[in-house]
């Protein structure tokens, strides 16, 4: 589902260590040596951003809505571009990228219980705790800036407010 702009919906999902370390999951592609992002998907046309949350989140890293509690998430549509290498043309109107609604978690489980070979294709294949601001330097060019305005927005409602670089209100 594309909308009149060629913006797909999604959701992405930052995903807090339950330890209040400010720390957030950090999950590498599937066959990308260092393709590393925060878990993402495609919201279906039936069903609602936070539907697609936890689907995403069930998929993608194994976790289900038990797992997890909401904390925050961002206002409106976050929307990034994709470079044209990366864009499928099967859609009317055309496909140029994503617009993301981004979702706070707080993990309630342990360690243990992520699994990144619970959905039918994985996408992921190793996972680390990163600091809240690491992602920004790390994530591939195009999504960068996307990142930034979600985790700024976000980070206010990180548990305990606190990360490696001080507190959570002062952004990079």
């Amino acid at each position: 589902m594309v909308d009149t702009d060629g913006f797909r919906p999604n959701v992405g999902i930052v995903l807090a260590s339950g330890q209040g370390t400010g720390q957030v999951l950090w999950a590498r592609r599937v066959g990308g040596h260092d393709a590393w992002q925060f878990p993402q998907g495609g919201i279906n046309p039936d069903e609602t951003p936070e539907e697609a949350l936890f689907r995403e989140l069930t998929e993608e890293v194994g976790l289900t809505a038990d797992h997890v509690r909401i904390v925050a998430r961002t206002k409106g549509w976050l929307r990034y571009r994709l470079p044209r290498r990366l864009r499928r043309y099967n859609s009317t109107p055309g496909f140029v990228g994503q617009k993301q609604k981004w979702f706070l978690l707080e993990m309630l489980g342990e360690d243990h219980q992520v699994s990144m070979d619970r959905g039918p294709k994985p996408e992921f294949d190793h996972w680390q705790w990163v600091t809240f601001w690491y992602p920004l330097t790390q994530v591939v060019d195009f999504k960068r800036e996307v990142y930034r305005r979600a985790l700024i927005e976000l980070a206010p409602h990180l548990p305990l407010a606190q990360t490696a670089r001080g507190k959570i209100r002062s952004s990079p």
